[in-house]
């Protein structure tokens, strides 16, 4: 079970990150930035959401993934409208759950890649991936997350227990 916090009350909220199904895909008129369907039946890639347990039909945040020359790609990463920003945010951790969970997924692949993600980031987020989630940037705009560096995200983020 993972936990993401209502900033609300300041409470964990038991959450759970499952692969997309094209019913519950959010909408770009619900001020998402992508078409979610369309990317969910895309091939060679898998897209998952998160959800809250207490409302299963609200995708808080989505993530897709592709594997390239034996390599995961965190290919989009988004959060729900109502998760961004630091005024008003409904939930917190969303984005740092998500990337944990790719972080997991990548250490599932075999070859000389395993245990590393990749990216391409936007330039006004390369510092909040370097700061908040340990990336490197390697090259123009692609960064990338380390298997020590990616452990870390996964005990802070997926192993988190309710306190």
């Amino acid at each position: 079970m993972i936990y993401i916090l209502d900033t609300l009350n300041g409470k964990l909220v038991k959450a759970e990150i499952l692969v997309a199904e094209r019913k519950d895909a959010p909408s770009k008129r619900d001020g998402w930035n992508f078409n979610w369907i369309k990317l969910i039946q895309e091939e060679n890639s898998k897209v998952y959401f998160l959800k809250t347990i207490e409302s299963p039909k609200s995708v808080e945040g989505a993530l897709q993934l592709k594997i390239e020359n034996g390599m995961l790609i965190m290919e989009l990463l988004e959060i729900a409208p109502h998760n961004i920003g630091q005024e008003n945010k409904k939930y917190d951790h969303v984005a740092g759950c998500l990337i944990a969970f790719a972080c997991r997924e990548s250490i599932k692949i075999d070859g000389v890649y395993m245990g590393f993600l990749t990216f391409v980031s936007k330039t006004n987020l390369i510092e909040w991936y370097t700061g908040k989630y340990g990336a490197v940037l390697a090259l123009g705009r692609r960064m990338y997350i380390d298997y020590n560096s990616g452990l870390k995200l996964i005990k802070e983020y997926l192993e988190r227990k309710l306190i």
